[in-house]
């Protein structure tokens, strides 16, 4: 079996791109297909909200047990989480009524998608460390790809067949990351015995404890996809007053996503000049000018710029934080330190999902984009204080000096 870069880094591309293509169906549609089932905004913040909050609790505790090298490893929980998505996936596409069944199994797969992203991450470092070299940011830029241009398609594709379509089209890609995934075995080697120095911090407080400046971080990374995932959820009801449908929506999900590609396949090179502390507040402020843009669209034109706003908001944010975890970290506290950033998105959807659906039914999409704007200057805010009291060991290979 070859161990070269090319042959690695295409089946992780594979992985990402079949993963950020269910991601599309599971979380960028969810708000169009709960409410073709019969949800109602306030329901779908219900059921978004309590997805993220069970993937907060279950995010560390996953990573907790990756982090103890056993046998529980990063290929077989994603192996497990996407057999989980799969048998998801093909009983939303039977059940065709039946909102109490439809909102247990929706918020499963929800649930199990956000516990799967950061050991998604983090096998591309296990990996790395092994030998097995990856192009990161050009694969997740790529699973970024994936994402957008399913999207695009999933749009008009749901006025064409309906709902369904979006559980269809997660099956077949869900099926080709299993197989994948079995196959992607990095090679055998001596594991690395753990110095008597080296201490898991599996317990929150420990870990809090251990990574204040870290934590503070999170927090406003936490306000940040607040107002990130409330777009996301609910694109639709934000542009239908200004004359957008399910296939703008698309339009408006493709360029984001699709704008993510080269800040992500390039963040190799920009990390050797600007700082990883600079490029996450660089996102932290990208993110503040996308939901302006957002709340003040007269239009469709506005509301595509503010998406557009992606290159430098989230695909700065994902990679960068990514690296910033790995190596500002103790070996034994990576893979929870990357659940704890994708806390912060998860998070961020908890209070989005259950504070702007009631939002949007009561006071309306303007109003909930207000709240979004002050929310993610509250977090730029929290991010400056936190990146620049961080203390962290000195790296200059990558992630230019912190």
């Amino acid at each position: 079996m070859p161990d070269n870069r090319k042959y690695w880094t295409l089946r992780y591309i594979i992985i990402n791109a079949t993963y950020f293509a269910v991601y599309s169906g599971i979380h960028a549609y969810a708000s169009v297909f709960l409410l073709e089932k019969g949800f109602s905004n306030t329901l779908i913040g219900i059921t978004l909200a309590l997805a993220n909050i069970l993937s907060v609790v279950f995010q560390p505790i996953a990573a907790g047990l990756i982090d103890k090298q056993g046998k529980l490893t990063n290929r077989n929980v994603s192996m497990a989480s996407t057999a989980i998505l799969l048998a998801g996936s093909v009983l939303l596409l039977l059940i065709r009524n039946g909102i109490v069944a439809i909102f247990i199994i929706f918020a499963l797969i929800y649930t199990v998608q956000m516990v799967y992203q950061p050991i998604l991450t983090a096998m591309y470092f296990e990996y790395e460390a092994a030998g097995c070299h990856i192009y990161y940011g050009l694969a997740r830029g790529l699973g970024s790809a994936g994402f957008a241009v399913v999207s695009f398609f999933s749009g008009r594709a749901i006025g064409r067949f309906g709902v369904s379509i979006l559980m269809i089209l997660d099956i077949i890609f869900l099926s080709i990351a299993l197989v994948v995934l079995f196959f992607f075995k990095k090679p055998v080697a001596k594991p690395v015995e753990a110095s008597d120095k080296e201490v898991a911090h599996n317990n929150p407080f420990s870990f809090i404890k251990t990574y204040p400046g870290f934590m503070l971080f999170v927090l406003g990374a936490v306000c940040f996809f607040f107002a990130h995932n409330a777009i996301n959820d609910f694109m639709f009801q934000i542009i239908e007053p200004l004359g957008g449908t399910e296939a703008s929506m698309g339009t408006a999900v493709f360029i984001a996503a699709l704008l993510e590609l080269p800040t992500m396949a390039l963040i190799d090179k920009v990390m050797k000049k600007i700082s990883c502390q600079n490029l996450l507040l660089i996102s932290g402020a990208a993110f503040l000018v996308k939901t302006l843009l957002m709340l003040i669209a007269p239009n469709m034109v506005i509301v595509y710029l503010s998406q557009a706003m992606q290159m430098f908001a989230y695909a700065v944010f994902i990679p960068v934080s990514a690296y910033f975890v790995n190596r500002t970290m103790a070996r034994l506290d990576q893979v929870k330190g990357q659940a704890y950033i994708n806390c912060s998105i998860t998070l961020g959807g908890v209070f989005s999902n259950l504070i702007c659906g009631r939002l949007l039914d009561v006071r309306g999409p303007h109003f909930m984009l207000i709240l979004c704007l002050a929310v993610t200057s509250l977090g730029l805010a929290i991010a400056f204080v936190a990146l620049r009291v961080l203390k962290t060991k000195t790296v200059t290979n990558e992630c230019g000096d912190l």
